[in-house]
Parts: structure tokens; sequence; C-alpha cells
């Protein structure tokens, strides 16, 4: 078989709902890097909450972090190494009419930047409860332009925001609700998606279209599903999502759906 490129989205894709690699899919992972395919994590966290998760499954090559925005190689220098920022004026304009806008708290990142306001109290499990003073983001704390500017917004002024979003900074940023229980709207560059990383993977590794697989479950893995070869929606994805695969797994992320499947599709033995 071809070397494949397989792209893996991390939360409802890779990871179960307790956010683990199960024993499981680490060996399937392990198993297919052996076997000469390359395995990559393509997902919208930040790169402080993917580090782990790529150390844990012994990767070495580039990783993409907030929705194609950031490409690097943890631990270590890379020539191609990139970033995708837009203007912190964005971030200033929202943190000036955050009151009006509905807006409990605003988070500005990159890879080397972790700035927050909590106006409210807000349970997302990717935030520090607790910020240090080193990381309240104000006027003067936000030097550099951020690659993802993270927004929890009341629901019921979750639309209001995203036109007033359309309406001021359209030109410059694609501003994307989360799925799942919590209201939290992402802002990121522009035109910048999954498949902007996974198309630079695809130059670096020398792997055509059709020898990349990619999973996920989620409005943000549309893209890089539609520019795979072969784009796998989980068991657990959105309707969306399973239109726009060729394939879908039997199981969700909770019953090992990624690794069945690629034990499967690359005749991995147990």
């Amino acid at each position: 078989m071809e070397r494949k490129l397989i792209a893996i989205d991390l939360d409802g894709t890779t990871l179960n709902n307790a956010s683990e690699i199960s024993p499981k899919t680490q060996a399937v992972l392990t198993a297919a890097r052996q076997a000469g395919h390359l395995v990559s994590i393509v997902t919208g966290r930040p790169n402080r909450l993917s580090a782990g998760i790529y150390d844990q499954l012994g990767l070495d090559g580039p990783m993409i972090n907030f929705n194609g925005s950031l490409g690097h190689i943890p631990h270590q220098h890379w020539a191609d190494e990139y970033q995708y920022t837009f203007d912190k004026a964005v971030a200033f304009d929202l943190l000036a009419h955050r009151e009006e806008l509905g807006i409990n708290m605003i988070a500005a990142e990159g890879k080397n930047l972790f700035l927050a306001v909590k106006d409210r109290p807000v349970e997302l499990g990717f935030f520090p409860s607790v910020l240090q003073s080193n990381q309240i983001l104000n006027q003067k704390s936000l030097t550099e332009n951020p690659t993802s500017l993270t927004i929890a917004v009341d629901r019921s002024h979750q639309e209001q925001l995203l036109s007033y979003l359309r309406l001021n900074f359209g030109d410059q940023i694609d501003a994307a609700p989360w799925g799942g229980p919590n209201s939290v709207v992402e802002l990121g560059v522009k035109g910048v998606q999954k498949a902007t990383g996974v198309e630079v993977l695809a130059h670096h590794y020398h792997v055509d279209r059709q020898n990349i697989i990619a999973f996920g479950d989620e409005h943000n893995d549309s893209a890089m599903l539609d520019y795979a070869g072969w784009g796998v929606a989980m068991q657990n994805a959105t309707t969306v999502i399973k239109d726009i695969a060729n394939d879908v797994t039997p199981l969700d992320n909770q019953h090992d759906g990624l690794a069945t499947y690629l034990q499967d599709y690359l005749k991995i033995a147990e």
C-alpha cells in the first residue's frame, strides 16, 4: 500500500469524551507509523493543549493547531513553521464593546501567547479557572497580533455578535461558533482552515492528495475532509460532516471508532 498521510482531529475524533487516547488508539496509530504511514494532529486546539497528546503518541513531525493557523514541530525549530495572525485592533474593539455584545470572556492566543479576560465565570475546561496577573488581557498586555480569539458569549447574544463581527471585521477574520453545549465563538484569519495546514503537510511529506486520509467530527473539519483524498466522518459527527465525508466510522469516539476504522483500512493486524 502507498504511504498514507493520516490527518487526525483530536476532540470527538481521536480522543474519547474524557479527552483521553485509549490504549487501542495509541497502539493502532503506532502500528500505522511502523508500517511507514504518517500521522499528523490537525486540531482547533492551541498548541499548549495538544503538545501532551503529541508526546504521548510519540510523534516527531509537524502539528497543525488553531484550525490551520499554526504549523510547527513541537520542541524544535522547523524552517517551514508558519503562523497566521490578524490585527490586535479586533481584540481591542471587542474589549471595548464586550458589555453590549454580551461577552463573558475573551481569550487571545498564539503559539507563545495566552491572555484572557473574564467578566463572568465561564466553565470551559480549555481555560484556567484562575488567571495569573501576567495572563490578563488588556490594551497594554496584548502587544502582538493574535492567531485566535475565543469568545464566550451569552447564547441570546451569539447572533448579534456574529453579525457585528461580519459587519466590522468580515474582510479580516472568519468567526465560527463552536459545536456542543457552550456558546463560544472563535475567530481566525479569513480563509484559513484545517485544509490550509493539511496542504502544508502534504507538501512537506511529498504526499499526493489521494493518499491523504482525514478524520473529523465537527464543522471545523469540513474543509479538511473535503481536501483529503479520503475523508472519514466519525459515527458521532454532525450530519453536515457525514454528508461531506467519503465514509463514516461504524463506531464512535467512545468506542475506538478511529482506531478500528484505520486498522481495517490499512490492514493492520491485531
